[in-house]
């Protein structure tokens, strides 16, 4: 949810705008969004939306904030490209305005005086913002890290970056996300060795998993596809749309022949194919989370394909991502993942410990402020910053909310604003900022219902039917036909779906709770809150 505010005067700009993506934690909740009171608060002051590259943690909340906030939204040819198709989506792309920005061409915004300075990340087009104001200049340094051998070849910017440390910065707020891994992260390039060496040696399909903003990844593998004489297919939603935004823009290089499209796998030798699918954050309903369960329209896994997951595990992604690759083991496959191997599968897009100092000594900063992290790697970045010179009381540990001065005298913590999360139910729109809240809105509109399943663990069977209880949603006992049609729902469902499935109860449980909505939605124009309970036989 990354989203900062610059105010000088009468004036404000809005770097940043993101969404964060629920737990098991949240049932129903599809995104979380920042709570955007505070923009309210000032939305005629608003000048700007300044996004530093395209990663949904930094541009998946536009929609929900455009919405309400009148602002143009700047950004690079292909983080706009990335915005456009999510206003299209809410039918917002023609009341937004969007203005195009560049390394090298600096631009002004009332008394802000924005220079973007270009960056590697994993996402192509990435880079950092000198504000410069009457008080001074500040860098916002997005997220990054110094490749020194990038696919494009356009290296990080690190002669501007040293010319705005020897003119003298006020403050940088830099990328936390790294710190605790010391050394310097790999190049991009680093996984094409490890992904050769896997589909030269490959007797089936080679599927590979990567976030779809990994625009050089996909160029990586396409190349390798060719020059192994495979053909290449798009699996998953996301990875269609970027593929065609990227080849329509020159930004990925597909040669003629080598696309393949999802129903013509089956004709292809298996040994011919190279998949590049969603879901290496093991997704339920992404495409590779379907293969690995034997569910997806128009791939399979047979014994000795190879699999890759060229993606980190974020952070309480972990029982998913594991439960999938159980599946994928169960299927005969060879799986390749971010294990510490080397070379490796996958290499991070944010700078390790050496170039978080190194973003350090080139600014030379009077003020330093970590972002982009747990507390914990804010702490220690900070504490890396005195270390590389930054006097310890310029330096700023701030939390969602903060408000940090600076005026001819220095800077200082002086306020808190409203800071929180709203929780977005895409089906619904229902938009709250506490968790409790969403739940007792759902309830007293539409309610709850609670199917209780007993399903033997041996055979995947159902004991006896299923029981429904519902609170607040209609009076069961008056509706038996309604109770009757969720029953059928259910054994429906079960039926259609694989022993693997069903012993996964997240996997049964998500599935019974979108079909029961679906249907309910159907039948009495409400939605309730569905929460399945699976009782193990």
């Amino acid at each position: 949810m990354n989203m900062m505010v610059f105010e000088y005067g009468d004036d404000a700009i809005v770097v940043d705008c993101g969404v964060m993506f629920p737990d098991s934690e949240l049932p129903g909740v599809d995104i979380i969004i920042p709570d955007i009171t505070y923009l309210r608060q000032i939305q005629g002051r608003i000048r700007a939306i300044i996004l530093t590259h395209g990663h949904e943690d930094h541009i998946g909340a536009l929609p929900y904030v455009l919405d309400e906030i009148d602002a143009p939204v700047y950004g690079t040819s292909f983080t706009l490209a990335l915005a456009k198709a999510k206003l299209v989506e809410h039918a917002l792309e023609e009341s937004v305005e969007m203005r195009e920005i560049r390394p090298g061409a600096p631009f002004e915004i009332g008394p802000f005086h924005v220079d973007f300075i270009h960056l590697t990340h994993s996402i192509i087009e990435a880079g950092a913002l000198a504000i410069t104001t009457p008080v001074g200049t500040v860098i916002h340094t997005g997220d990054f890290k110094f490749d020194p051998t990038p696919m494009d070849q356009r290296q990080s910017d690190l002669h501007t970056l040293a010319d705005y440390g020897r003119k003298g910065v006020l403050a940088l707020f830099s990328d936390s996300t790294n710190v605790e891994r010391p050394g310097i992260t790999p190049s991009e390039r680093a996984v094409r060795e490890r992904l050769s060496e896997i589909m030269t040696a490959a007797e089936g399909r080679v599927l590979i998993s990567c976030f779809s903003t990994s625009v050089h990844r996909l160029q990586i593998v396409a190349d390798l596809a060719h020059e192994r004489g495979r053909r290449l297919c798009f699996l998953g939603r996301s990875m269609h749309q970027i593929s065609e935004i990227t080849q329509q823009m020159g930004k990925l290089h597909i040669p003629p022949g080598l696309l393949v499209e999802p129903q013509e796998l089956r004709n292809l030798p298996r040994s011919q194919v190279v998949l590049l699918l969603t879901g290496s954050q093991g997704e339920p309903l992404a495409a590779l989370p379907r293969v690995a369960v034997n569910r997806h329209r128009w791939a399979s896994i047979e014994p000795g394909d190879e699999v890759v997951i060229s993606a980190r595990v974020i952070p309480g992604n972990e029982k998913s991502i594991f439960r999938m690759i159980d599946h994928l083991y169960r299927r005969g496959a060879h799986i390749h993942y971010d294990d510490g191997s080397q070379p490796p599968v996958h290499v991070s897009g944010h700078g390790s410990a050496e170039e978080s100092n190194l973003m350090l000594n080139l600014v030379r900063p009077r003020f330093f402020v970590p972002i982009h992290g747990e507390y914990r790697q804010l702490f220690r970045h900070a504490e890396a910053a005195k270390q590389v010179g930054i006097v310890p009381e310029n330096v700023f540990l701030l939390e969602s909310g903060d408000v940090l001065e600076f005026d001819g005298a220095g800077a200082q913590k002086v306020d808190r604003v409203p800071v929180g999360r709203v929780c977005i139910d895409v089906g619904t729109l229902d938009e709250v900022g506490d968790i409790i809240l969403k739940e007792r809105r759902l309830i007293s509109e539409d309610g709850i219902v609670i199917p209780i399943l007993a399903i033997n663990e041996h055979t995947g069977e159902l004991q006896v039917p299923p029981e429904i209880v519902s609170r607040g949603f209609i009076p069961m006992d008056e509706a038996k036909d309604l109770v009757e049609s969720a029953r059928q729902v259910i054994f429906k469902t079960i039926e259609v779906s694989n022993t693997e499935e069903i012993a996964d109860w997240g996997v049964i449980k998500e599935k019974i709770r979108t079909a029961l909505r679906r249907h309910f939605d159907q039948e009495t124009g409400k939605r309730p809150m569905v929460l399945p309970v699976v009782l193990e036989i």
